[in-house]
């Protein structure tokens, strides 16, 4: 039976350790800003952005919510962003996903300032993490969350075969270099892959983001793989469940992370981590 790699317990530590910061750093007269820009009524959009800035506002964040009206000009988004980035008060910068597809999503996400671009998505940030930089960066949030929740149960990943589903620039493609950062040999597998099993039943370490119900069974893994599944799925019933069939796969698995539970608490948690360390790094380059 595999362990459970319990997200909610992680980053509720996680979020002990970013309030006694903030703390600390409201003793020196700075607080941490977080804004959030958000556009159109997208109803998950908005849960989403709720629960962000009810959790910053309870660790102590000056947490600011820019709603915009589905029908904002480009230009109009682009200057509220350069307002933003003018703004001492804000730290931390995010753009809610989806954008309308009339707006030009990657022009928008470059227009923040490398130094409150808490979601580490603008070209330098990424640039950073691929050379392995050695100083002080974002990283999109839910690949950090993981290898925090990763440490935090001491799974080793120095040596191992890592195999990440999907690709995206928000999960995929920077999980895979923080696990080559960390040591691990990686296969990046996307919709033209012929067979992820394959890839998948010899790792040692899964980790899939895709949003397809069911994607991976017990077959599809070897015995005592650790599987992080950053899916978000409704099954037959209406509960939300992963990629995994979570029941099978954790008869065989050494570690497996739940949905919910597991990697979504750990998400949220590492941005608020991220808007205090922009917030740390920005007071040091002031002194």
């Amino acid at each position: 039976m595999a362990i459970l790699l319990d997200g909610k317990k992680t980053a509720n530590d996680l979020n002990e350790i970013t309030r006694n910061r903030i703390l600390k750093l409201k003793q020196r007269g700075i607080v941490p800003g977080l804004a959030v820009v958000i556009v159109g009524e997208d109803q998950a959009s908005q849960r989403y952005v709720r629960n962000k800035h009810k959790l910053a506002l309870k660790l102590g964040v000056n947490s600011i919510i820019k709603a915009v009206p589905a029908t904002v000009t480009e230009n109009q988004l682009l200057n509220l962003i350069a307002e933003l980035n003018h703004d001492q008060t804000i730290q931390a910068i995010l753009v809610q996903d989806p954008l309308p597809t009339r707006l030009n999503e990657q022009k928008i996400m470059q227009s923040i300032s490398p130094e409150k671009d808490v979601d580490g998505f603008t070209t330098t940030n990424v640039g950073k993490l691929y050379l392995n930089h050695s100083g002080n960066y974002p990283v999109a949030c839910t690949p950090k969350g993981i290898m925090t929740l990763l440490q935090q149960y001491n799974i080793s990943l120095r040596g191992k075969k890592a195999v990440v589903i999907g690709r995206s620039a928000i999960v995929g493609k920077p999980m895979a270099a923080l696990l080559v950062n960390a040591g691990a040999s990686v296969s990046i597998l996307h919709r033209y892959t012929n067979d992820i099993t394959e890839y998948t039943q010899d790792a040692d370490i899964v980790i899939s983001a895709t949003g397809v119900l069911r994607l991976l069974d017990s077959e599809a893994i070897k015995s005592g793989a650790v599987i992080v599944d950053v899916g978000q799925n409704l099954d037959e019933n209406g509960h939300l469940v992963g990629d995994v069939d979570f029941e099978t796969v954790r008869q065989k698995a050494a570690a497996i992370t739940p949905v919910p539970g597991g990697v979504g608490p750990m998400t949220i948690a590492t941005l608020m981590q991220q808007t205090v360390d922009l917030t740390e790094w920005g007071a040091t380059n002031d002194e």
